[in-house]
């Protein structure tokens, strides 16, 4: 929790306000889709690629990170931030599946995963009185 006092430079209640604080958010949601998507994927792959226990070990180190990166987000709210970050994963896992495996999604998963990211702009941008 930030220390008193901080969080209302950068806030309105639970609103985030300003050009920085939207960048520094979509930057920590892009750095928790490679800490979880990445270590989910490390652990397939050492799992059940068998490509060693050692690729495991690194998937939950990065699925471990993960877990913190949510911490660092402006918005104080868990549900909020998990919420939206959802739809983020969503994205992103298509996003991994097509670099690192080779996928390629048909237009309803592009479409779904677009619908999903306005939802993220909703949740987290959206003015709040």
């Amino acid at each position: 929790m930030p220390p008193a006092g901080t969080e209302d430079r950068r806030f309105r209640g639970a609103r985030i306000v300003g050009g920085m604080a939207v960048l520094r958010s979509i930057a920590l949601f892009l750095l928790a889709a490679v800490a979880e998507i990445g270590g989910a994927w490390l652990v397939w792959q050492g799992w059940r690629e068998q490509r060693g226990l050692w690729w495991v070990a690194a998937g939950i180190l990065a699925l471990a990170a993960y877990g913190f990166v949510a911490t660092f987000q402006p918005d104080a709210n868990f549900g909020r931030v998990l919420a939206a970050y959802g739809g983020v994963f969503v994205a992103g896992s298509l996003v991994w599946g097509v670099v690192a495996d080779g996928f390629r999604p048909d237009r309803w998963d592009v479409i779904g995963a677009l619908i999903c990211l306005v939802g993220v702009a909703v949740i987290m941008y959206a003015p709040r009185s």
